[in-house]
């Protein structure tokens, strides 16, 4: 109990809350029946992200967009089954998921160490953890004790994750759908600090000819658009890549936060983060993180957290998947 008390204790002092909801979620949950957990995770994260920087990104990705569909349930991570159509198929999803290898690996190795004990949807949130810090980001305890979904949804997919030419009220409703504020869509937008993004996500913002953002931004930053332009024909592959981050686009950074402060987004609904919102929270936000670290840094780990537990199963709920993949029976 001393050394759970002065865990709280470190994590306010620095900021960092505790994930909301109902005590579902602990810390040190497998101190005793998988001991070697955290130490399996992080060697397998850091092998991926050796390998390909970029995925560092991609592994963040996929807890957060486990958790916008029916909660941190590990349902993004299930084939396609019996009838059942995968979210790896949604539209937000499909050909630009990635690291789902990586997460079988650490299954694999984690079932040798400590068989059917450590659920996939807990291995999603170390891993997020891990590849932030490994690019230079904080690290946070993670709560642990989720339980995996025995379904996934194809249709809360393409419904609850927040598309890239989002507006800013779309934005704000869709993170509030998850009991998430205005501070937290700010924070969780600069994990947008790392990593790439395919032409079909942001094509339409660069060719668009008669929208107020053309005549303000375009004008004063032809260069940045020209890029994106060359990287991105009007007309060509959906999947070509081009960097959220053009400053450093592999480090866990605040340049996110002075890019879109530039008019340098890469997608719209980065770029709506600086419109003028009802009160002006969100603009505080942005203006608070580009001028300071730090503070972004805290307010990244605390939004995570509370990201992460939501709608948790509980224990008479879901299973401890044997494979990420396939729910056991």
């Amino acid at each position: 109990m001393g050394v759970f008390l002065s865990v709280l204790l470190v994590l306010s002092l620095y900021g960092v809350g505790t994930p909301s909801g109902d005590g579902a979620l602990v810390l040190g949950y497998y101190q005793e029946n998988c001991p070697l957990l955290e130490e399996i995770v992080r060697h397998s994260v850091e092998r991926a992200v050796y390998r390909d920087p970029r995925m560092a990104a991609s592994l963040l990705r996929l807890h957060f967009h486990d958790c916008f569909v029916m909660g941190c349930d590990a349902s993004v991570l299930l084939d396609s089954f019996d009838g059942m159509v995968s979210e790896k198929q949604a539209l937000p999803n499909l050909n630009s998921l990635r690291g789902f290898e990586v997460i079988d690996e650490i299954k694999y190795n984690l079932e040798e160490a400590c068989p059917y004990t450590v659920s996939c949807a807990d291995i999603l949130a170390i891993v997020a953890r891990d590849a932030v810090e490994l690019r230079g980001g904080p690290r946070w305890e993670v709560w642990l004790g989720r339980r995996d979904s025995l379904k996934a949804s194809f249709d809360g997919a393409n419904k609850f994750i927040p598309a890239p030419n989002s507006s800013l009220d779309t934005l704000i409703e869709n993170f509030r759908q998850q009991g998430l504020d205005e501070g937290d869509l700010v924070a969780l937008s600069g994990s947008h600090t790392m990593g790439k993004a395919r032409c079909l996500s942001f094509r339409q913002g660069i060719y668009e000819e008669s929208t107020e953002r053309r005549h303000d931004h375009f004008q004063r930053y032809t260069t940045f658009y020209d890029i994106l332009r060359s990287i991105c024909p009007e007309t060509g592959s959906d999947d070509r890549l081009a960097p959220l981050d053009h400053v450093t686009p592999f480090e866990f950074d605040n340049h996110y936060f002075l890019n879109i402060l530039r008019g340098r987004g890469l997608l719209p609904s980065d770029n709506a983060l600086i419109n003028e919102d009802h009160e002006g929270v969100v603009l505080r936000h942005v203006w608070t993180y580009a001028a300071d670290s730090e503070s972004f840094y805290r307010a990244f780990a605390n939004s995570v957290m509370k990201m992460g537990s939501i709608n948790v199963l509980a224990e008479s709920e879901g299973e401890i998947r044997r494979k990420c993949r396939f729910i056991n029976t």
